[in-house]
Formats: structure tokens, sequence, C-alpha cells
């Protein structure tokens, strides 16, 4: 009987140590678990960043509108006739002098 009790002991702490330590653990469980969480919300922003940038492909190669905008806005370009003015404002280095 000493010994079926010994046995059972040493099954039931190994059983625990393998629940809370080892591999498959509880606190494995939650990492796992947190890292889901961290992956879907970054699956959810790299989505919405694609839609953004397809729906920028879309208009770039339907319109364009979307081909002047940018080359106005990246390339400074102007067309025949407009006149090109840059607004510089004086920092607070510039005011205090």
């Amino acid at each position: 009987m000493r010994q079926l009790v010994l046995v059972l002991v040493v099954l039931l702490g190994f059983l625990q140590f393998r629940l809370w330590i080892g591999d498959g653990s509880v606190a494995e469980l939650h990492d796992l678990r947190g890292r889901i969480v961290e992956t879907e919300q970054e699956l959810v922003r790299l989505q919405a960043r694609n839609s953004a940038l397809a729906a920028e492909v879309e208009d770039l190669k339907t319109g364009l509108d979307a081909i002047e905008e940018r080359a106005r806005s990246e390339l400074g370009m102007i067309q025949s006739g407009e006149v090109f003015l840059q607004v510089v404002e004086k920092t607070d280095e510039t005011k205090t002098q």
C-alpha cells in the first residue's frame, strides 16, 4: 500500500510539473494566446494598408488626376501657364532676431 501511495504522489508531482512548467504548460498557452492577438492586430493593419495601396494603384491606372496630383506634390511639377509660389514661414529663431 505504501508503494502505491508513493507511486501516485510521484505521478501527481510529474503531472503538476508538466501542467505548470513543462511543454504545453499553462504559461506557454497564455503566451501563445497573447501572440495570436498581436498577430491578428498586425494582420488587420496590413490588410488596411494593402487595401489603401490597391486603391491607389487602381486610381493611378485609370485616372490622370491622380498622376497629376502625384507629379505636383512629389516632383514639384507645374502646368504651362502656371506660376509656382513657395511660401517660407519664419522660424522662431528668425522672429526673435
